[in-house]
């Protein structure tokens, strides 16, 4: 399957934000965005033993510094995005050593350990993107890391019951044990009082992120970075919706209907009028 092909069918938030790129723009974030989703599926594919998912990343980390027999045709395209804008191999490793931790790792126990999670799966992809979409001012890159770090933790927290049913908790278990909320309860999928104190903790950090992450944003850069503002804006609003909703992560997928986000990038592109 090509980049647009995996782009499409991925029916992903980031890649309803692309609408606003121009047609160069768009067609080198497609690649470095089916990239993304390839090595992200090599991890959850249920099918493949850990060894053979290792394998497969580094397979794809030795394709970003030489073409490699036999290799998907992303491959020259994202080595072709590295030399044409500023995108050095380690910042596409650090992507894939982000997914490469869930081979390992089903629980952290300081929110300080997920951020480094965060960071990699998250706040690299945007470093990345932001040299697609071009920038002027180096502060961007700051905007980049904090808009990562609140996209992921908005993820989490919607993602709670999916992430359970996969054997993992992302939730950070310091946080659990603050609201004497236990792992057992989490496993059971027990909604309380305290189950919704601590999501609204966690929601508390993600707006923390989301608001770093807009006093950030250079001035000169709004234009640039519309499609990165119009995720910002969607999972200001997924977040919102749980929020009022308080919560209900176990027994719902929360999620933004097509309206909804349509009126959000139109929102985004008339702030550039």
């Amino acid at each position: 399957m090509n980049a647009t092909k995996i782009t499409r069918a991925s029916k992903s938030n980031l890649a309803l934000a692309f609408v606003s790129l121009g047609a160069e723009r768009r067609r080198d974030i497609t690649t470095f965005y089916a990239f993304c989703r390839v090595i992200d599926d090599i991890a959850d594919d249920s099918g493949l033993d850990v060894e053979e998912k290792r394998r497969r990343l580094n397979a794809w980390r030795e394709s970003l510094r030489a073409p490699r027999p036999n290799e998907s045709e992303i491959a020259a395209g994202l080595r072709a995005l590295m030399s044409k804008y500023s995108i050095g191999p380690e910042m596409l490793e650090e992507i894939i050593a982000g997914v490469e931790m869930d081979l390992s790792i089903q629980r952290y126990a300081t929110f300080e350990e997920l951020r480094l999670y965060c960071y990699r799966v998250a706040s690299a992809v945007g470093l990345v993107s932001i040299e697609i979409f071009g920038y002027r001012n180096s502060a961007c890159k700051d905007y980049a890391v904090e808009l990562g770090l609140a996209l992921q933790t908005t993820n989490i927290i919607r993602d709670v019951g999916k992430d359970l049913q996969a054997g993992r908790i992302y939730l950070p278990l310091e946080d659990l044990v603050r609201f004497a909320y236990s792992e057992k309860e989490l496993l059971d999928r027990q909604y309380n009082d305290r189950f919704v104190q601590l999501m609204e903790f966690e929601s508390g950090r993600a707006r923390q992120f989301f608001s770093r992450a807009a006093q950030l944003l250079p001035r000169e850069d709004r234009r640039s970075m519309v499609a990165a503002e119009i995720m910002a804006s969607i999972y200001r609003g997924l977040l919102r919706r749980m929020e009022l909703d308080k919560f209900r992560v176990f027994e719902k997928e929360y999620k933004l209907n097509k309206l909804e986000k349509a009126g959000r990038i139109t929102g985004q592109l008339l702030k550039l009028c």
